[in-house]
């Protein structure tokens, strides 16, 4: 009896870390694209920084590795949105797979309880759901003519993140939008939250 609550403990403090290491990548990624490039201004004052050979650069949230010290300032750069996204989806996904990996070793110790096995096999079932619902979610919202989107779901909420028109995220925009996200999965309208992509 103490083993298989020990088992149980161990299980649930690892879905615990799961799930707040899959917050916390959210949240991260969240606040790169927020502050990855200093404005003009604050280069000028700066003065010229000298690039060396294999320094990293943030640049819209992505790193990237200067080639040269000659590089063209010519070169086009991804929008800082679309960054955004790219970096948000990446991060989700390395969450998850920690995760996914983490939940089959709990799964596959040679001593696991039944009831820590099935928790485990449920919790990956669970995340392979969200991230099915959450691709589809994301090519619906891109369908009705936004230019990109990134869903992020949760056990009690999921947030929608949009790279809206240029006069931002309208009513409509909302309402199509949690409509989508309605039909599509079991939340109710007040656990969808819709943000825009600065």
């Amino acid at each position: 009896m103490k083993d298989q609550w020990k088992r149980n403990a161990v299980v649930a403090t690892v879905l615990l870390f799961v799930c707040a290491a899959v917050y916390l990548n959210w949240r991260y990624a969240g606040n790169v694209a927020e502050d990855a490039a200093p404005t003009g201004q604050q280069e000028e004052e700066q003065g010229g920084s000298t690039k060396v050979l294999g320094d990293a650069t943030l640049v819209g949230g992505v790193p990237t590795i200067a080639a040269d010290q000659g590089e063209s300032p010519e070169a086009p750069q991804a929008p800082a949105a679309s960054s955004y996204f790219d970096t948000a989806r990446l991060s989700r996904q390395q969450s998850r797979d920690n995760a996914l990996s983490l939940l089959r070793e709990a799964a596959e110790q040679e001593n696991a309880e039944q009831t820590a096995i099935d928790d485990a096999n449920r919790a990956i079932q669970t995340l392979a759901g969200y991230t099915m619902l959450e691709s589809q979610i994301e090519s619906l919202v891109v369908a009705k003519g936004y230019a990109d989107c990134v869903a992020f779901m949760g056990e009690n909420s999921i947030s929608v993140v949009v790279s809206a028109a240029e006069d931002g995220l309208q009513t409509e925009d909302v309402a199509k939008i949690t409509d989508i996200v309605l039909s599509e999965t079991d939340y109710r309208a007040d656990q969808i939250k819709i943000m825009e992509a600065e």
